[in-house]
């Protein structure tokens, strides 16, 4: 479903891919840290401690997405439902 809302649609969707981009690239960068810290035997724990993070951190994409949708909502309820009522 998309609704058309002019410049505020682009400016929290921008807003947004940002949040999802700087989070994807942290995820990235614990993972390969951890990974290169699994050759070194002083290092695994750090590694491990990395993957646990990277994995809470999966968690965060979507609840970006979720924390997007409800405020796109709140702004724009009366267009949302509108929406909703014709199809």
């Amino acid at each position: 479903m998309e609704i058309k809302m002019g410049n505020h649609d682009l400016f929290f969707k921008k807003g947004y891919k940002v949040l999802y981009t700087l989070n994807d690239f942290l995820l990235g960068l614990w993972f390969l840290i951890g990974s290169i810290f699994f050759y070194f035997e002083s290092l695994k724990t750090w590694g491990v401690t990395l993957f646990v993070l990277g994995s809470l951190q999966m968690l965060i994409r979507p609840s970006i997405r979720m924390v997007h949708s409800i405020h796109m909502k709140k702004l724009y309820q009366k267009e949302y439902e509108e929406k909703q009522n014709n199809g």
